[in-house]
């Protein structure tokens, strides 16, 4: 089997060569729409959350207290009708453009599963895929863990050998993904303002996945590159809202932000990464902020995180202590972000030079191979990426 990681047995020569970018053409089949997958109805929500647990040890009574976020929600994620839209906006953006590249969709841990899509791919007669991950940062949940999945997918339906399966950068900083952000954020500071709430009384919160330290501490070839690429994307959303509020007097400050955790599951003496958006929200409450732009930047689109735990507790959480809030739009089927993501397709079958690359951060752009190591994952066995449970 191929999966261009530097990880498995057969990798490409790029990946053997240590290259990270790839700037030779590639001639494709088809692209590969990979994601978490969602339970569809009350029926597959404690199947759903075996699924992504297994191997794992959780008792069932912790599945059924995570299942009811999905009861919630009539017990449907809004994660795959998502990805079908997101598959039909990729499939009109290659259209307009001319581009003949179909787009199949599987999903790690609920249908349709990774293996369906890798079987639809040899009845098809595709052998070259390039696959977007529906997930734009550096970890081993959100990387490199695809990147086995496509390995155990190819091993489960025999095509290992038949079909080879590349993938697109981490996004994180492309402009497509960001782009929306720095609108939404704009126009949250837009609604604080309506309400008569002064900028300097208002702090935007960019909000992500908490994962466990040690497995934060090993993102990336060097380490700690979750936080860093988060920290960095922020950066440029906010320089991008300079001079929302002008005229302003040179000794106020600028518009205050961190970058804060959701959806924490594990042991509790397990160290995750923190503040919670919650924890933070009441501390702001406390020293006399007035509003909250809630930003969540670490999704793509609306899935069950961000409608529980940000549209759910995070403003039940803002409404208790009296704060104004608003959450910012995810990328979803933006026209920027779908642009991007076709953008990222010909970067790899074209080969398009390192140096014409777009990325908006000086981490970026991002690597097509990863280094051996990168985003390793320390508790052979354990998936953290969960908790609401899905990512």
């Amino acid at each position: 089997m191929t999966i261009t990681n530097g990880l498995v047995p057969g990798a490409t020569p790029a990946a053997a060569s240590g290259a990270e970018h790839v700037e030779e053409p590639v001639a494709y089949d088809a692209i590969l729409l990979a994601s978490f997958g969602g339970p569809e109805g009350q029926d597959d929500v404690i199947p759903f959350l075996r699924n992504v647990t297994r191997g794992r040890g959780i008792p069932e009574e912790r599945l059924e207290e995570v299942a009811h976020h999905y009861r919630a929600f009539g017990g449907i994620s809004p994660i795959n009708d998502q990805n079908r839209e997101l598959k039909a906006a990729l499939e009109t953006e290659l259209a307009r453009r001319g581009i003949d590249l179909p787009v199949l969709w599987g999903n790690r841990h609920w249908s349709p599963y990774l293996r369906d899509a890798l079987t639809e791919a040899h009845e098809r007669g595709f052998t070259k895929l390039l696959a977007i991950g529906t997930s734009a940062y550096s970890s081993y949940s959100s990387c490199r863990q695809y990147r086995e999945d496509y390995a155990i997918a190819l091993e489960e339906t025999g095509l290992g050998g038949v079909i080879e399966i590349d993938k697109v950068r981490q996004f994180f900083d492309h402009p497509g993904f960001v782009e929306p952000f720095i609108e939404g954020v704009r126009q949250g500071l837009t609604d604080a303002a309506a309400q008569g709430i002064r900028p300097e009384d208002t702090h935007v919160l960019f909000a992500t996945h908490s994962i466990p330290t040690a497995d934060a501490e090993r993102s990336g070839p060097q380490g700690n590159a979750y936080q860093a690429q988060h920290l960095a994307v922020a950066e440029v959303v906010m320089a991008a809202q300079a001079g929302f509020d002008t005229p302003r007097a040179a000794t106020q400050p600028a518009i205050q932000w961190d970058l804060v955790y959701q959806s924490r599951s594990g042991p509790p003496t397990q160290p995750w990464l923190v503040p919670d958006i919650n924890d933070r929200i009441s501390e702001l409450a406390a020293s006399g902020t007035k509003a909250v732009v809630i930003v969540p930047l670490g999704f793509i689109s609306d899935h069950m995180e961000v409608k529980w735990d940000l549209d759910t507790e995070a403003l039940e959480t803002a409404q208790e202590h009296g704060v104004f809030a608003v959450r910012v739009p995810t990328p979803g089927v933006h026209a920027a972000f779908v642009s991007g993501l076709v953008d990222l397709v010909l970067e790899r079958r074209d080969g398009i030079p390192t140096a014409d690359r777009p990325a908006l951060t000086d981490l970026g752009p991002w690597y097509d191979v990863c280094r051996p190591g990168c985003c390793e994952n320390v508790r052979l066995g354990f998936k953290p990426a969960l908790a609401g449970l899905a990512p």
